[in-house]
């Protein structure tokens, strides 16, 4: 979750709210700061004010839809401007996922940015299934390859479904632990409970899939798509 506002109250208050509601979030205060976030970290939501200095937030959404490593990320743009009808209409033609004007309900935006999460998750493992052949039901949580059923633990799942929402990208142990565990890596950075998981999960894929799962030395794994 990246959070970005020039104001110091708003992006710390919205980020503390959406931490007690179980994101990790990641805080810029402008949207120079936050498009080299969004590069480094793929966050899975972005939150950005529209009335920003320098680039407001309609020219950092351009700027997310231009490149193709952010063009897929989720854009929730939220304004109190008195334009806000033509900010919307310019910001859906610009690929924004969602527009609240303030002041908003905190209950909604956390609505929307889950739904967010959701459409895009479906989409991306959906995807990967269609590469891969393994069936993943995201709402039943369950799993099968080639027809037979694979038992899997709540974090074993997530840890597939995030390996098959980001093909071909490595993935480090500190973004594996932040993104499928919720811990802080600046307080926790163990790769033993990464490791592990990851070695089971091979075992109950059995070999052929386990090969998906690419190990990166000093770095963290790599899911394949083309094996």
């Amino acid at each position: 979750m990246l959070v970005v506002d020039d104001g110091d109250d708003e992006r710390m208050v919205l980020g503390a709210l959406l931490e007690a509601e179980g994101f990790s979030v990641l805080l810029a205060q402008s949207a120079g700061d936050a498009f080299a976030l969004a590069i480094d970290s793929s966050p899975d939501v972005v939150v950005s004010d529209v009335a920003m200095p320098t680039e407001d937030g309609i020219i950092f959404l351009r700027k997310l839809r231009s490149d193709p490593r952010t063009e897929s990320l989720p854009v929730i743009l939220v304004s109190g401007s008195a334009k806000s009808i033509d900010e919307q209409a310019e910001a859906h033609e610009f690929g924004a996922d969602d527009y609240l004007t303030k002041p908003y309900s905190h209950k909604l935006l956390v609505s929307k940015i889950r739904t967010a999460i959701r459409r895009v998750s479906h989409k991306e493992v959906s995807q990967s299934i269609l590469r891969l052949g393994i069936a993943v039901d995201l709402d039943a949580r369950t799993v099968s390859f080639k027809e037979k059923s694979i038992r899997l633990t709540r974090k074993e799942f997530d840890l597939l479904t995030t390996f098959l929402r980001k093909p071909e990208r490595v993935l480090s142990i500190p973004y594996l632990l932040e993104t499928v565990w919720g811990y802080d890596p600046a307080r926790y950075n163990d790769p033993a409970t990464v490791h592990s998981h990851v070695s089971s999960l091979r075992r109950k894929l059995g070999p052929a899939a386990a090969a998906w799962i690419i190990s990166v030395p000093g770095l963290g794994y790599r899911f394949s798509s083309t094996l």
